[in-house]
């Protein structure tokens, strides 16, 4: 297991020596899970009293569908998708703690500074936007780190290693460096599952994810619902959730600090069980 890690959040720090959950909320009409399509004020706050509710420490606020081979949303439409849903859960949950889920520094600014998001939450790790590293550094606010290679649009087809592991390792410390030089302190590693990967390479990079503990950061898991599982075991996302939560113990055994998860009260009943083991 790692050491004991923490986040700043707003001047006071977040201690993840006890994992922690994270509840998505998409406000996308596409997202590959549908039970995670949120887009009435009705259902965003039903969603995100619902992930507090049941043990969630971060609501995760996505409005552009990161799956492979989803279309393309303007800059606009994804601020005015995630503005309306931050005005509701601010208004409902004034100290939640949001993360931003984008890889646009543009719309990771507003979030921050004009609705006090919390976490930015970068599938690309500032690959898609060269301005996204700057960004985080100014706003001061703790950066998830994700690997990932290509677009949301092209990356399945973009995945050859030599080594999996040894390339995201690689990839962590080049970037981790870039930010630590800029200022950035607060960063938080995930592996990016199904994100360029094949089926059998998340399987090789989870067995041998602990080896990420190395760089001394917190590291973030998000596998609930993929492709990994129900490409295996046959079935759909909606009959994923009991490999989801095996994913997710095996997960916490390899000392994760964060599950990024569709199903917040399994989740948090996975961490207990496994942090009293």
């Amino acid at each position: 297991m790692a050491s004991p890690l923490s986040i700043n959040i707003r001047g006071e720090l977040l201690d993840l020596s006890q994992p922690r959950v994270m509840g998505i909320l998409n406000v996308t009409p596409d997202s590959f899970y549908a039970g995670s399509r949120k887009q009435s004020d009705e259902a965003i706050s039903q969603r995100a009293n619902e992930i507090l509710l049941q043990g969630g420490t971060i609501i995760d606020l996505g409005a552009y569908s990161s799956r492979s081979g989803a279309d393309d949303v303007s800059p606009e439409e994804e601020m005015s998708r995630l503005a309306r849903a931050l005005r509701i859960i601010r208004h409902e949950h004034p100290t939640a703690i949001i993360s931003i889920d984008t890889f646009r520094a543009a719309v990771a600014e507003r979030c921050v500074e004009e609705f006090g998001a919390d976490i930015i939450n970068d599938i690309s790790g500032g690959e898609l936007d060269p301005d996204m590293f700057h960004t985080v550094a100014r706003l001061n606010v703790p950066y998830i780190l994700m690997h990932m290679k290509g677009t949301p649009q092209t990356m399945q087809k973009d995945t050859h290693y030599s080594d999996i592991t040894a390339e995201v390792m690689r990839y962590f410390g080049r970037k981790v460096d870039e930010l630590h030089d800029m200022g950035v302190n607060d960063i938080i590693l995930d592996p990016g599952y199904g994100f360029a990967k094949t089926l059998h390479q998340n399987y090789e990079l989870l067995r041998n994810q602990h080896v990420l503990h190395e760089l001394g950061l917190p590291v973030l898991v998000g596998v609930s619902r993929k492709s990994m599982i129900y490409r295996l075991l046959g079935g759909t996302p909606e009959e994923a959730l009991n490999g989801t939560t095996v994913l997710h113990t095996l997960a916490l055994m390899q000392g994760t600090h964060i599950l990024r998860v569709h199903d917040v009260k399994e989740a948090v009943e996975a961490v207990r069980i496994t942090q009293l083991m």
